[in-house]
């Protein structure tokens, strides 16, 4: 009960104070070309130096390594528990937004991938057809009318924007296997995440490669291509054209 009045504080501050910055009126002077409002430019750009860095040293050769000594199936294996133990977070988010079939989906696709799939280590869900579906507390921030606000470079985690970076902190909270397990297995599922993560910047080293190393301007890049991705999964009207960041480019770091 303790751990539960606390995330409720966190999340109510955290709420506060970002969604209130994400509906403050842009500056036209930090509006870039693109249509982009960017007023943390100089500071998203050497936090983006930090994670290009640390891309160098530590992320790449885990990933290259990584996806090198494991088959692809094991890999697909780990990357399916991941996203499976992220369901229950995805059917709290959609009962927010009011979305009984999504909550309804992701709470079949959890119930059988987690027995039929072996703790979800299988997708047996897709093979019975069942339609994966994916959502997160920024996206129930935006159902809820909060705006997009200013483009943010997080450490580690990379491109992100004021409301997108509430929900990040706000879905720390949500999974209520958080609360059902204890401790060792309750980081079984954030060991997951970190590996699936290395295996999808292993297998699309070459593409990161070229936009992170190679581009005249990675940090331009990575900020039209993740806000025109969020966009379109958002539903922006605006944003007609969903860039594949392992077609062209990458989001990155």
């Amino acid at each position: 009960m303790a751990l539960f009045y606390r995330a409720t504080r966190i999340i109510s501050a955290t709420l506060l104070a970002l969604s209130v910055a994400a509906c403050s009126a842009p500056d036209d002077v930090a509006v870039t070309q693109d249509g982009i409002y960017d007023p943390y430019e100089t500071q998203n750009r050497k936090v983006h130096a930090f994670n290009l860095g640390l891309d160098r040293a530590i992320v790449r050769p885990a990933s290259v390594g990584y996806s090198t000594i494991l088959p692809d199936d094991v890999e697909d294996s780990v990357s399916h528990f991941a996203r499976n133990l992220g369901q229950p977070s995805v059917v709290v988010n959609s009962l927010l937004q009011g979305d009984l079939r999504g909550a309804g989906l992701s709470t079949a696709r959890f119930v059988t991938n987690s027995t039929l799939g072996i703790f979800g280590l299988f997708d047996v869900a897709s093979d019975f057809d069942v339609p994966d579906h994916d959502t997160d507390f920024g996206q129930t921030l935006q159902v809820w009318g909060v705006g997009e606000g200013a483009f943010i470079t997080l450490p580690v985690l990379g491109p992100s924007t004021q409301r997108d970076t509430a929900g990040k902190v706000v879905d720390l909270f949500t999974n209520p296997l958080s609360y059902a397990v204890d401790s060792p297995e309750a980081y079984y599922g954030t060991a997951a995440s970190v590996a699936s993560g290395l295996s999808t910047r292993g297998r699309f080293s070459d593409t990161v490669d070229a936009i992170l190393y190679e581009s005249a301007d990675s940090y331009a890049q990575a900020r039209l291509i993740y806000l025109q991705n969020r966009r379109f999964e958002l539903g922006d009207q605006e944003s007609s054209i969903e860039i594949d960041p392992f077609a062209l480019d990458t989001e990155g770091f």
